[in-house]
């Protein structure tokens, strides 16, 4: 019998220091480091409400807004993923069929040839909230035309939102389509 109360005494005691010490431990550590980051990178617009995290992209289904890659999960964080379709699969060349189709639509001064992969394939996640600059730069006709905005003012703050590669050598540069689209907002209300 004293075999099993020492067994259930280490048990207890292993569970509140790895169950819930460790976790206290490392959440206050990021919270006092990075508490932005630790929050889930949230984002506020400039009125101070929460409109999203940078780390998860949005729809956006106006127009004049910059769009994002396309998400089969509707970008829900509750179960990221992306079915793993081949190339010749009929559910993914119908998808990205609409999508050129939706594209051209959308922006008839830009050339399909000139449309960006980014803009009508999923990420792996489905969740990935950044495009390409070229994604972006491909849609500054269209919300020239209609926000009244300046191409070169529109370019400039596609600029100003690309990140260059990670470490300067891992991945590619990158747009965060939901911080663009809120400068682009602040632009349009000026």
């Amino acid at each position: 019998m004293s075999l099993f109360l020492i067994s259930v005494r280490c048990t207890l005691i292993l569970m509140l220091l790895f169950g819930l010490g460790y976790n206290l431990l490392v959440t206050g550590i990021a919270q006092g480091l990075m508490p932005g980051k630790a929050d889930g990178s949230l984002i506020y617009n400039r009125n101070n409400e929460l409109v999203g995290s940078e780390l998860i992209g949005q729809a956006f289904a106006d127009p004049k807004y910059f769009t994002g890659r396309v998400s089969s999960i509707d970008y829900n964080g509750a179960g990221s993923g992306t079915p793993n379709y081949a190339p010749s699969n009929e559910d993914m060349i119908k998808r990205t069929a609409e999508a050129v189709e939706a594209w051209k639509t959308d922006n008839p001064d830009v050339p399909v040839g000139e449309l960006p992969i980014d803009l009508i394939t999923n990420s792996g996640s489905g969740l990935d909230p950044h495009i390409s600059p070229e994604a972006a730069e491909a849609q500054i006709p269209r919300i020239s035309k209609l926000t009244g905005i300046a191409e070169t003012q529109l370019a400039d703050l596609v600029r100003k939102h690309t990140s260059g590669r990670q470490l300067g050598f891992l991945g590619e540069p990158t747009v965060n389509v939901l911080k663009l689209n809120l400068e682009l907002d602040a632009k349009m209300n000026q």
